[in-house]
């Protein structure tokens, strides 16, 4: 028996068959999920003053430049601010001053903000970057993507893993021959084959 963790993730395991990581095209690819996959998933946005006053309003994690200038380029603490967040937004005035700022290390760690504008809503974005899911080839032919949670509903947890396979299998050289098993799994629960 096992006692349900709150909040725990759904993932979607598959194996490729068929792929040969050295010769073959390494394919990455991202997409949007039409029902929220991770809500515990944690945007923090890097805000200019009309940003900062929307995530105040709306209770979004952010940082200033003020805050990121005190990192002092110090790779020790730009990490330590990296793993405060899963992903960052940035105000697009200050994207491109950002790497001058922080050095390199943000892109290092895989989490260079994504852009917004005055004109795009907030709460919106950080939603999408929440259902957003990204498949790539690395040198193993299995990999692993969150399209859910525990707490969905059967029909929305369907809807994301449908739209996933069904992307992912574009994203293959020969498609669904390439595909060698689907299993979807939650963080305690035991994996079931789906495909």
């Amino acid at each position: 028996y096992q006692r349900r963790v709150h909040g725990e993730s759904v993932e979607l395991q598959v194996n490729l068959k068929n792929y040969d990581t050295q010769k073959d095209k390494r394919f990455s690819g991202s997409i949007k999920l039409p029902r929220l996959a991770r809500p515990r998933y944690r945007v923090c946005v890097i805000a200019d003053a009309f940003h900062e006053e929307q995530a105040e309003k709306f209770g979004v994690a952010h940082l200033s430049v003020e805050d990121l200038k005190k990192l002092n380029k110090n790779k020790k603490l730009v990490k330590k601010m990296c793993r405060t967040a899963d992903a960052f937004l940035a105000s697009d005035s200050l994207i491109k001053t950002i790497p001058r700022i922080v050095g390199p290390h943000m892109n290092r760690a895989g989490k260079f903000p994504t852009a917004i504008s005055q004109g795009d809503d907030l709460v919106a974005k950080v939603d999408e970057i929440k259902s957003t899911i990204k498949f790539q080839l690395k040198k193993v032919l299995c990999m692993g993507v969150c399209v859910g949670h525990v707490e969905m509903s059967g029909d929305d947890l369907r809807l994301n893993i449908t739209l996933a396979i069904n992307f992912l299998v574009s994203l293959l050289k020969k498609n669904w021959q390439n595909l060698k098993s689907v299993h979807i799994k939650s963080t305690m629960g035991k994996p079931h084959r789906i495909y």
